[in-house]
């Protein structure tokens, strides 16, 4: 995997939630069911460490890329949240 090369993968500490790159079409489909628009979600920014590590996955991310952030919930198992990656 592409993120063992960096110096420290954030994504692998326990206190972070697990982040995934959408596609084009299921970015499509996690709108169309949420009945939002791309402006309507929360955002990410591409400094993000977490961005940062599935950059060196998946290469460039460019502003307007969804991604899924799932966090391990004691009560409800685990909590699925979108966000937007906008710049900075």
């Amino acid at each position: 995997m592409a993120a063992d090369n960096i110096a420290f993968n954030v994504l692998k500490h326990d206190l972070v939630p697990e982040h995934h790159l959408l596609n084009e079409e299921e970015a499509q489909q996690i709108l169309l069911k949420l009945k939002v628009t791309c402006d309507q979600l929360p955002k990410i920014r591409r400094s993000d460490a977490g961005i940062k590590v599935l950059e060196n996955i998946y290469g460039p991310i460019e502003e307007g890329r969804i991604v899924k952030i799932i966090r391990k919930s004691e009560t409800a198992e685990e909590f699925v949240a979108y966000r937007l990656v906008t710049r900075g």
